[in-house]
Protein backbone atom coordinates (compact mmCIF):
# COMPACT_ATOMS: atom_id res chain seq x y z
CA UNK A 1 0.00 0.00 0.00
CA UNK A 2 1.19 3.34 -0.82
CA UNK A 3 1.22 6.41 1.54
CA UNK A 4 -1.67 9.02 1.12
CA UNK A 5 -0.63 11.98 -1.08
CA UNK A 6 -3.80 13.96 -0.60
CA UNK A 7 -3.83 16.96 1.54
CA UNK A 8 -6.36 16.02 4.48
CA UNK A 9 -8.21 19.02 5.64
CA UNK A 10 -9.95 18.18 8.48
CA UNK A 11 -14.14 17.56 8.51
CA UNK A 12 -16.89 17.23 11.28
CA UNK A 13 -16.81 14.14 13.02
CA UNK A 14 -20.30 11.98 13.98
CA UNK A 15 -19.55 13.53 16.96
CA UNK A 16 -20.36 17.19 18.51
CA UNK A 17 -17.96 19.67 17.68
CA UNK A 18 -16.13 21.37 20.57
CA UNK A 19 -13.83 23.82 19.92
CA UNK A 20 -11.32 25.45 22.88
CA UNK A 21 -12.45 28.28 25.25
CA UNK A 22 -9.99 31.01 25.46
CA UNK A 23 -8.44 30.79 28.66
CA UNK A 24 -8.46 33.23 31.74
CA UNK A 25 -10.94 35.22 29.97
CA UNK A 26 -13.66 32.99 29.66
CA UNK A 27 -16.39 33.92 27.57
CA UNK A 28 -19.49 32.93 25.69
CA UNK A 29 -18.54 30.13 23.00
CA UNK A 30 -20.04 30.16 19.81
CA UNK A 31 -23.09 28.66 19.49
CA UNK A 32 -21.68 25.67 17.75
CA UNK A 33 -19.57 24.94 21.33
CA UNK A 34 -21.54 22.43 23.58
CA UNK A 35 -20.24 23.86 26.53
CA UNK A 36 -22.59 20.67 28.28
CA UNK A 37 -20.40 18.20 26.73
CA UNK A 38 -17.18 20.29 27.69
CA UNK A 39 -17.99 20.70 31.78
CA UNK A 40 -19.20 16.88 31.56
CA UNK A 41 -15.26 15.87 30.05
CA UNK A 42 -13.83 17.97 32.73
CA UNK A 43 -15.87 16.22 35.77
CA UNK A 44 -15.04 12.86 33.85
CA UNK A 45 -11.09 13.38 34.09
CA UNK A 46 -11.95 14.62 37.48
CA UNK A 47 -14.04 11.42 38.61
CA UNK A 48 -11.24 9.08 37.02
CA UNK A 49 -8.66 11.26 38.84
CA UNK A 50 -6.68 12.45 35.27
CA UNK A 51 -6.88 15.88 37.07
CA UNK A 52 -5.80 15.73 41.07
CA UNK A 53 -5.03 18.19 43.74
CA UNK A 54 -2.54 18.04 46.54
CA UNK A 55 1.20 18.36 46.81
CA UNK A 56 2.80 16.73 43.56
CA UNK A 57 6.44 16.23 42.92
CA UNK A 58 6.98 17.69 39.35
CA UNK A 59 10.15 16.00 37.32
CA UNK A 60 11.24 19.69 37.64
CA UNK A 61 11.50 18.96 41.63
CA UNK A 62 8.98 21.59 42.25
CA UNK A 63 5.85 20.94 44.40
CA UNK A 64 3.12 21.36 42.77
CA UNK A 65 -1.03 22.11 43.51
CA UNK A 66 -2.27 20.16 40.61
CA UNK A 67 -1.68 16.82 38.67
CA UNK A 68 -2.49 16.01 35.35
CA UNK A 69 -2.33 12.50 34.40
CA UNK A 70 -3.72 11.74 31.35
CA UNK A 71 -2.17 8.09 30.85
CA UNK A 72 -5.46 6.91 33.00
CA UNK A 73 -7.52 7.49 29.97
CA UNK A 74 -6.64 4.02 28.31
CA UNK A 75 -8.87 2.05 30.58
CA UNK A 76 -11.77 4.22 30.41
CA UNK A 77 -12.81 3.81 26.73
CA UNK A 78 -15.63 6.43 26.84
CA UNK A 79 -13.18 8.87 27.85
CA UNK A 80 -10.78 8.18 25.44
CA UNK A 81 -12.91 8.49 22.21
CA UNK A 82 -14.21 11.72 23.67
CA UNK A 83 -10.81 12.97 23.93
CA UNK A 84 -9.67 12.17 20.53
CA UNK A 85 -13.79 13.03 19.35
CA UNK A 86 -12.88 17.08 20.75
CA UNK A 87 -9.05 16.66 20.20
CA UNK A 88 -10.15 16.33 16.13
CA UNK A 89 -12.79 18.65 16.32
CA UNK A 90 -10.71 21.49 17.71
CA UNK A 91 -8.44 20.85 14.72
CA UNK A 92 -11.78 21.14 12.25
CA UNK A 93 -12.73 24.04 13.95
CA UNK A 94 -9.59 26.21 13.83
CA UNK A 95 -9.03 24.69 9.80
CA UNK A 96 -5.99 22.90 10.44
CA UNK A 97 -4.15 20.53 7.14
CA UNK A 98 -1.96 17.86 7.14
CA UNK A 99 -1.22 14.22 5.51
CA UNK A 100 -0.84 12.31 8.60
CA UNK A 101 -0.42 12.63 11.92
CA UNK A 102 2.20 11.05 15.05
CA UNK A 103 1.55 11.23 18.67
CA UNK A 104 4.14 11.97 21.54
CA UNK A 105 5.40 8.67 23.20
CA UNK A 106 4.00 7.21 25.26
CA UNK A 107 0.29 8.76 26.66
CA UNK A 108 -0.25 10.08 23.29
CA UNK A 109 0.04 7.45 20.78
CA UNK A 110 -3.81 5.75 22.03
CA UNK A 111 -4.89 8.98 21.36
CA UNK A 112 -3.91 9.73 18.12
CA UNK A 113 -4.40 6.02 17.02
CA UNK A 114 -8.64 6.66 18.32
CA UNK A 115 -8.16 10.08 16.16
CA UNK A 116 -6.50 7.88 13.68
CA UNK A 117 -8.81 4.91 13.02
CA UNK A 118 -12.02 7.38 13.96
CA UNK A 119 -11.60 9.31 10.70
CA UNK A 120 -9.33 7.65 8.54
CA UNK A 121 -5.92 9.60 8.65
CA UNK A 122 -2.38 7.70 8.68
CA UNK A 123 -0.54 7.17 11.31
CA UNK A 124 2.72 7.52 12.41
CA UNK A 125 4.78 5.92 15.40
CA UNK A 126 8.17 7.68 16.79
CA UNK A 127 10.43 5.49 18.67
CA UNK A 128 11.54 6.72 21.97
CA UNK A 129 14.90 4.31 21.66
CA UNK A 130 16.01 3.77 18.16
CA UNK A 131 17.07 0.04 18.20
CA UNK A 132 20.81 -0.75 16.92
CA UNK A 133 19.37 -3.56 14.49
CA UNK A 134 16.95 -4.15 11.78
CA UNK A 135 15.96 -0.86 9.83
CA UNK A 136 17.14 1.15 13.07
CA UNK A 137 14.22 3.90 12.22
CA UNK A 138 13.39 6.41 14.59
CA UNK A 139 10.08 7.54 12.98
CA UNK A 140 7.90 4.27 11.74
CA UNK A 141 5.23 3.85 9.13
CA UNK A 142 4.65 5.04 5.37
CA UNK A 143 5.14 8.42 4.44
CA UNK A 144 7.02 10.86 1.71
CA UNK A 145 9.05 13.22 1.97
CA UNK A 146 7.54 16.68 2.05
CA UNK A 147 4.27 15.58 3.75
CA UNK A 148 2.81 17.32 6.61
CA UNK A 149 2.73 15.67 9.86
CA UNK A 150 0.31 16.43 12.89
CA UNK A 151 1.27 16.08 15.71
CA UNK A 152 -0.67 14.74 19.06
CA UNK A 153 0.25 15.06 22.74
CA UNK A 154 -1.82 14.57 25.57
CA UNK A 155 -0.97 17.92 27.24
CA UNK A 156 1.85 20.50 26.62
CA UNK A 157 3.72 22.58 29.53
CA UNK A 158 7.09 23.73 28.33
CA UNK A 159 6.42 22.18 25.26
CA UNK A 160 9.83 20.39 25.31
CA UNK A 161 7.90 17.16 25.05
CA UNK A 162 6.61 17.85 21.64
CA UNK A 163 9.54 19.09 20.06
CA UNK A 164 11.58 16.09 20.79
CA UNK A 165 8.94 14.60 18.38
CA UNK A 166 9.35 17.29 16.10
CA UNK A 167 13.09 17.02 15.29
CA UNK A 168 13.30 13.63 13.83
CA UNK A 169 10.38 13.68 12.26
CA UNK A 170 11.46 17.16 10.43
CA UNK A 171 15.10 14.66 10.05
CA UNK A 172 13.19 12.82 7.84
CA UNK A 173 11.37 15.30 5.37
CA UNK A 174 7.97 15.79 6.77
CA UNK A 175 6.79 19.10 7.67
CA UNK A 176 5.17 20.00 11.18
CA UNK A 177 3.41 22.86 11.43
CA UNK A 178 0.57 22.08 13.86
CA UNK A 179 0.18 20.20 17.38
CA UNK A 180 -3.13 19.44 19.08
CA UNK A 181 -3.44 18.58 22.99
CA UNK A 182 -6.01 18.03 24.77
CA UNK A 183 -4.55 20.73 27.98
CA UNK A 184 -2.82 23.16 27.54
CA UNK A 185 -0.96 24.36 31.48
CA UNK A 186 -0.41 27.71 30.17
CA UNK A 187 2.92 27.76 31.53
CA UNK A 188 4.76 28.77 27.94
CA UNK A 189 4.23 25.76 25.90
CA UNK A 190 2.36 28.14 23.01
CA UNK A 191 4.75 30.69 22.83
CA UNK A 192 7.92 28.03 22.80
CA UNK A 193 5.80 26.42 19.79
CA UNK A 194 5.09 29.38 17.99
CA UNK A 195 8.70 30.26 17.96
CA UNK A 196 9.61 27.11 16.35
CA UNK A 197 6.87 28.10 13.82
CA UNK A 198 4.27 25.51 15.53
CA UNK A 199 0.35 26.43 15.77
CA UNK A 200 -0.61 24.78 18.98
CA UNK A 201 -4.67 23.71 19.38
CA UNK A 202 -5.56 23.25 22.60
CA UNK A 203 -8.66 21.89 23.53
CA UNK A 204 -8.48 22.95 27.25
CA UNK A 205 -7.15 25.48 28.64
CA UNK A 206 -6.01 24.73 32.52
CA UNK A 207 -7.89 27.69 33.17
CA UNK A 208 -11.15 26.40 31.74
CA UNK A 209 -10.72 23.26 33.66
CA UNK A 210 -10.42 25.37 36.97
CA UNK A 211 -13.95 26.79 36.61
CA UNK A 212 -15.45 23.91 35.72
CA UNK A 213 -14.34 22.16 38.36
CA UNK A 214 -14.94 25.45 40.77
CA UNK A 215 -18.53 25.62 39.37
CA UNK A 216 -19.09 22.33 40.07
CA UNK A 217 -17.90 22.23 43.78
CA UNK A 218 -15.11 20.23 42.75
CA UNK A 219 -12.26 22.84 44.15
CA UNK A 220 -12.25 25.45 46.61
CA UNK A 221 -12.13 29.07 45.78
CA UNK A 222 -8.41 29.02 47.61
CA UNK A 223 -7.46 26.26 45.88
CA UNK A 224 -8.21 27.59 42.36
CA UNK A 225 -5.95 30.99 43.31
CA UNK A 226 -3.57 28.31 44.52
CA UNK A 227 -3.37 26.68 41.22
CA UNK A 228 -3.62 29.98 39.10
CA UNK A 229 -0.69 31.29 41.60
CA UNK A 230 1.07 28.32 41.09
CA UNK A 231 0.83 28.66 37.33
CA UNK A 232 1.77 32.57 37.31
CA UNK A 233 5.08 31.77 39.18
CA UNK A 234 6.10 28.75 37.06
CA UNK A 235 5.96 30.10 33.42
CA UNK A 236 8.51 29.08 31.02
CA UNK A 237 7.36 31.88 28.76
CA UNK A 238 4.00 33.73 27.67
CA UNK A 239 0.73 32.30 29.27
CA UNK A 240 -1.51 30.81 26.69
CA UNK A 241 -3.70 33.24 26.71
CA UNK A 242 -1.93 36.02 25.71
CA UNK A 243 -1.23 37.82 29.04
CA UNK A 244 2.83 38.15 29.48
CA UNK A 245 3.40 37.63 33.20
CA UNK A 246 7.08 39.03 34.00
CA UNK A 247 10.11 36.13 33.76
CA UNK A 248 13.32 36.46 35.09
CA UNK A 249 15.70 37.40 32.35
CA UNK A 250 17.34 34.34 30.80
CA UNK A 251 21.18 34.12 31.62
CA UNK A 252 22.99 34.78 28.09
CA UNK A 253 26.01 32.02 28.11
CA UNK A 254 29.17 33.29 27.85
CA UNK A 255 30.96 32.66 25.13
CA UNK A 256 34.07 29.58 25.12
CA UNK A 257 36.60 31.60 24.42
CA UNK A 258 36.28 33.75 27.58
CA UNK A 259 35.41 31.45 29.07
CA UNK A 260 39.16 30.16 28.87
CA UNK A 261 40.18 32.98 30.96
CA UNK A 262 37.91 32.12 33.99
CA UNK A 263 39.81 29.05 34.70
CA UNK A 264 43.61 27.94 36.14
CA UNK A 265 43.56 24.85 34.69
CA UNK A 266 45.66 24.69 31.18
CA UNK A 267 43.91 21.70 30.18
CA UNK A 268 40.53 23.42 30.55
CA UNK A 269 42.13 26.67 28.77
CA UNK A 270 43.16 24.56 25.99
CA UNK A 271 39.50 22.36 25.63
CA UNK A 272 37.95 26.53 25.58
CA UNK A 273 39.54 27.83 22.99
CA UNK A 274 39.78 24.21 20.92
CA UNK A 275 35.97 24.69 20.86
CA UNK A 276 35.71 27.79 20.02
CA UNK A 277 38.61 27.60 17.15
CA UNK A 278 37.41 24.43 15.37
CA UNK A 279 33.69 25.56 15.69
CA UNK A 280 32.25 22.14 17.71
CA UNK A 281 31.26 21.14 21.29
CA UNK A 282 31.02 17.36 20.07
CA UNK A 283 32.24 14.90 22.26
CA UNK A 284 32.86 11.17 20.85
CA UNK A 285 32.19 8.11 22.79
CA UNK A 286 33.83 5.40 21.05
CA UNK A 287 32.46 2.55 23.52
CA UNK A 288 34.04 0.07 20.83
CA UNK A 289 35.71 -3.36 21.36
CA UNK A 290 39.03 -2.95 20.22
CA UNK A 291 41.61 -0.64 20.00
CA UNK A 292 42.05 -1.13 16.08
CA UNK A 293 38.24 0.14 16.18
CA UNK A 294 39.34 3.44 18.15
CA UNK A 295 41.84 4.04 16.04
CA UNK A 296 39.48 3.77 12.87
CA UNK A 297 36.69 5.98 14.26
CA UNK A 298 39.36 8.74 15.19
CA UNK A 299 40.81 9.14 12.60
CA UNK A 300 37.48 9.61 10.18
CA UNK A 301 35.95 10.96 12.82
CA UNK A 302 38.35 13.25 14.70
CA UNK A 303 37.61 16.52 12.47
CA UNK A 304 34.17 16.70 14.06
CA UNK A 305 34.95 16.29 17.71
CA UNK A 306 36.29 18.34 20.35
CA UNK A 307 36.69 15.57 22.31
CA UNK A 308 37.05 11.68 22.25
CA UNK A 309 36.10 9.74 25.11
CA UNK A 310 37.78 6.16 25.55
CA UNK A 311 37.44 3.14 27.69
CA UNK A 312 40.83 2.02 27.52
CA UNK A 313 39.83 -1.62 29.75
CA UNK A 314 37.43 -2.32 27.00
CA UNK A 315 40.28 -2.99 24.48
CA UNK A 316 42.09 -6.16 24.69
CA UNK A 317 44.55 -5.40 21.66
CA UNK A 318 45.46 -2.38 24.15
CA UNK A 319 49.20 -1.19 24.36
CA UNK A 320 51.96 1.20 23.69
CA UNK A 321 51.82 1.73 20.10
CA UNK A 322 47.82 1.89 20.23
CA UNK A 323 48.95 5.02 22.86
CA UNK A 324 51.32 6.45 20.33
CA UNK A 325 48.63 6.43 17.57
CA UNK A 326 46.17 8.05 19.08
CA UNK A 327 47.95 10.84 20.57
CA UNK A 328 49.42 11.56 17.43
CA UNK A 329 45.13 11.16 15.76
CA UNK A 330 44.63 13.85 18.80
CA UNK A 331 47.24 15.83 17.37
CA UNK A 332 46.85 15.92 13.90
CA UNK A 333 43.22 16.53 14.14
CA UNK A 334 42.72 19.07 17.42
CA UNK A 335 40.78 16.89 19.70
CA UNK A 336 41.47 16.09 23.25
CA UNK A 337 41.24 12.94 24.76
CA UNK A 338 39.39 11.84 27.95
CA UNK A 339 39.23 8.71 28.94
CA UNK A 340 36.56 7.57 31.01
CA UNK A 341 37.79 6.07 33.96
CA UNK A 342 35.19 7.29 36.84
CA UNK A 343 38.05 6.32 39.76
CA UNK A 344 35.94 5.84 42.99
CA UNK A 345 38.90 4.69 45.61
CA UNK A 346 40.59 5.97 48.42
CA UNK A 347 43.17 8.73 47.38
CA UNK A 348 46.10 6.46 47.49
CA UNK A 349 45.09 4.18 45.34
CA UNK A 350 43.85 6.05 43.32
CA UNK A 351 47.29 7.31 42.16
CA UNK A 352 48.52 3.62 41.26
CA UNK A 353 45.77 3.72 39.18
CA UNK A 354 46.37 6.64 37.03
CA UNK A 355 49.53 7.02 37.15
CA UNK A 356 50.97 2.94 36.51
CA UNK A 357 49.34 0.08 35.79
CA UNK A 358 48.51 -1.73 32.27
CA UNK A 359 47.26 1.91 30.83
CA UNK A 360 49.48 4.34 32.41
CA UNK A 361 46.22 6.87 31.85
CA UNK A 362 47.88 10.29 32.91
CA UNK A 363 50.56 9.85 30.47
CA UNK A 364 48.48 10.49 27.20
CA UNK A 365 44.83 11.34 28.53
CA UNK A 366 44.01 14.62 28.93
CA UNK A 367 41.13 14.65 30.70
CA UNK A 368 39.78 11.74 33.12
CA UNK A 369 36.69 11.27 35.51
CA UNK A 370 36.23 10.17 39.09
CA UNK A 371 33.45 9.76 41.73
CA UNK A 372 33.28 11.83 44.79
CA UNK A 373 31.56 8.82 47.11
CA UNK A 374 35.53 8.65 48.66
CA UNK A 375 35.53 12.49 49.28
CA UNK A 376 37.58 15.18 48.29
CA UNK A 377 41.18 12.79 49.00
CA UNK A 378 40.22 11.32 45.67
CA UNK A 379 40.97 14.18 43.87
CA UNK A 380 44.03 14.99 46.06
CA UNK A 381 45.31 11.46 45.21
CA UNK A 382 44.94 12.20 41.14
CA UNK A 383 45.93 15.55 41.45
CA UNK A 384 49.24 14.03 42.63
CA UNK A 385 49.70 13.06 39.49
CA UNK A 386 47.59 14.97 36.65
CA UNK A 387 48.75 18.41 37.65
CA UNK A 388 52.31 18.54 36.90
CA UNK A 389 51.42 16.89 33.19
CA UNK A 390 48.71 19.69 32.65
CA UNK A 391 45.46 17.41 33.31
CA UNK A 392 42.27 17.95 34.19
CA UNK A 393 39.40 16.07 36.01
CA UNK A 394 35.76 15.85 35.73
CA UNK A 395 33.40 15.19 38.80
CA UNK A 396 30.45 12.94 37.75
CA UNK A 397 28.12 15.57 39.80
CA UNK A 398 25.28 14.29 37.83
CA UNK A 399 24.02 10.72 35.64
CA UNK A 400 21.95 10.03 32.57
CA UNK A 401 21.04 6.63 33.84
CA UNK A 402 17.35 5.95 35.17
CA UNK A 403 17.25 5.44 38.80
CA UNK A 404 20.76 7.68 39.11
CA UNK A 405 21.77 8.53 42.98
CA UNK A 406 24.06 11.17 41.79
CA UNK A 407 21.64 14.14 42.20
CA UNK A 408 20.43 16.24 45.38
CA UNK A 409 22.92 16.47 48.22
CA UNK A 410 25.47 14.43 46.05
CA UNK A 411 25.43 16.82 43.09
CA UNK A 412 25.73 19.88 45.97
CA UNK A 413 29.02 18.45 47.14
CA UNK A 414 30.58 17.80 43.91
CA UNK A 415 30.11 21.25 43.27
CA UNK A 416 31.67 22.22 46.49
CA UNK A 417 34.71 19.94 46.43
CA UNK A 418 34.97 21.50 42.45
CA UNK A 419 35.36 24.97 43.94
CA UNK A 420 37.98 23.74 46.53
CA UNK A 421 40.82 22.59 43.85
CA UNK A 422 40.05 25.20 40.80
CA UNK A 423 43.57 24.51 39.45
CA UNK A 424 42.91 20.51 39.02
CA UNK A 425 38.90 19.94 38.68
CA UNK A 426 37.60 21.64 35.44
CA UNK A 427 34.15 20.82 35.11
CA UNK A 428 31.43 18.22 35.95
CA UNK A 429 29.36 15.11 34.24
CA UNK A 430 25.93 17.05 34.60
CA UNK A 431 22.46 16.41 32.68
CA UNK A 432 20.97 19.86 34.30
CA UNK A 433 23.32 22.29 35.65
CA UNK A 434 20.70 24.77 34.91
CA UNK A 435 18.72 23.70 37.45
CA UNK A 436 21.49 24.12 40.21
CA UNK A 437 21.11 26.25 43.10
CA UNK A 438 24.63 26.51 44.74
CA UNK A 439 26.50 28.67 42.57
CA UNK A 440 29.73 27.44 40.30
CA UNK A 441 32.60 29.19 38.32
CA UNK A 442 31.80 29.61 34.86
CA UNK A 443 35.14 28.72 34.20
CA UNK A 444 34.12 25.04 34.90
CA UNK A 445 32.89 22.83 31.34
CA UNK A 446 29.93 20.95 32.14
CA UNK A 447 29.81 17.67 29.90
CA UNK A 448 26.37 15.76 29.31
CA UNK A 449 26.02 12.21 27.91
CA UNK A 450 22.91 10.42 26.87
CA UNK A 451 22.48 12.44 23.81
CA UNK A 452 20.51 11.50 21.06
CA UNK A 453 18.58 13.35 17.97
CA UNK A 454 15.59 11.57 18.59
CA UNK A 455 15.80 11.87 22.28
CA UNK A 456 14.34 8.54 24.89
CA UNK A 457 15.78 5.80 26.28
CA UNK A 458 17.53 2.19 26.00
CA UNK A 459 16.03 -1.39 27.35
CA UNK A 460 19.54 -0.94 29.69
CA UNK A 461 17.86 2.44 31.97
CA UNK A 462 19.90 4.72 29.83
CA UNK A 463 18.16 8.26 29.05
CA UNK A 464 18.15 10.56 26.23
CA UNK A 465 17.82 13.79 25.57
CA UNK A 466 18.75 16.28 22.26
CA UNK A 467 21.57 18.44 21.57
CA UNK A 468 19.42 21.79 21.79
CA UNK A 469 17.33 20.53 24.93
CA UNK A 470 20.91 19.68 26.26
CA UNK A 471 22.73 22.81 25.54
CA UNK A 472 19.93 25.32 25.24
CA UNK A 473 17.68 24.43 28.71
CA UNK A 474 19.97 22.38 30.90
CA UNK A 475 22.60 24.39 30.47
CA UNK A 476 25.64 22.06 29.39
CA UNK A 477 28.66 23.13 27.03
CA UNK A 478 29.98 19.93 25.21
CA UNK A 479 27.53 16.94 24.09
CA UNK A 480 28.50 13.81 24.38
CA UNK A 481 27.14 10.89 21.98
CA UNK A 482 27.96 7.61 21.81
CA UNK A 483 25.76 5.10 19.59
CA UNK A 484 24.10 8.03 17.67
CA UNK A 485 26.87 8.17 15.69
CA UNK A 486 29.40 4.77 15.89
CA UNK A 487 26.50 2.16 15.34
CA UNK A 488 24.78 4.64 12.54
CA UNK A 489 24.63 3.11 9.04
CA UNK A 490 27.22 6.48 7.80
CA UNK A 491 29.48 7.38 11.21
CA UNK A 492 30.99 10.19 9.50
CA UNK A 493 27.56 11.88 8.61
CA UNK A 494 25.64 11.43 11.95
CA UNK A 495 29.05 13.18 13.65
CA UNK A 496 28.44 16.28 11.07
CA UNK A 497 24.85 16.16 12.25
CA UNK A 498 25.21 16.55 15.61
CA UNK A 499 27.98 18.50 15.28
CA UNK A 500 25.92 21.19 13.34
CA UNK A 501 22.84 20.36 15.98
CA UNK A 502 25.28 21.07 18.83
CA UNK A 503 26.74 23.81 17.49
CA UNK A 504 23.87 25.84 15.86
CA UNK A 505 22.05 24.92 20.13
CA UNK A 506 25.26 26.91 20.96
CA UNK A 507 25.38 30.05 18.88
CA UNK A 508 21.16 30.48 19.58
CA UNK A 509 22.09 30.56 23.54
CA UNK A 510 24.53 33.46 23.45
Amino acid sequence: LKPHTHKRTVVPSLRVSVPPVPPFHVKTSPKMVNEDQIDALILRLHEIEAVKFGEFKLKSGLISPIYVDLRVIVSYPDVLTSVASCMWDVLKSNGATFDNMCGVPYTALPIATCMSLNNDCPMLMRRKEVKDYGTKKAIEGAFHVGQTCLVVEDLVTSGASVMETVEPLNQVGLVVKDVVVLIDREQGGEARLAANDLKLHAVLPLSRVLVTLEKNGKMSADLVRSVKAFISANQTGPNASGNEIPLAPVEKRIPYDERAELTRNVCAKELWRLMGTKKTNLCLSADVDTAAELLELADKLGPEICVLKTHCDLYPDFSDEFVAKLTQLASKHNFLIFEDRKFADIGNTVVGQYASGVHKIADWSHITNAHIVPGSGIIDGLKSVGLQKGRGLLLLAEMSSKGTMAKGEYTNAAIDMAAEHPDFVIGFISTDSAKWQKTWSKGLVQMTPGVQLGGGGDAMGQQYNTPALVIKECGSDVIIVGRGIYKAANPLAAAKEYRAAGWDAYLSAL
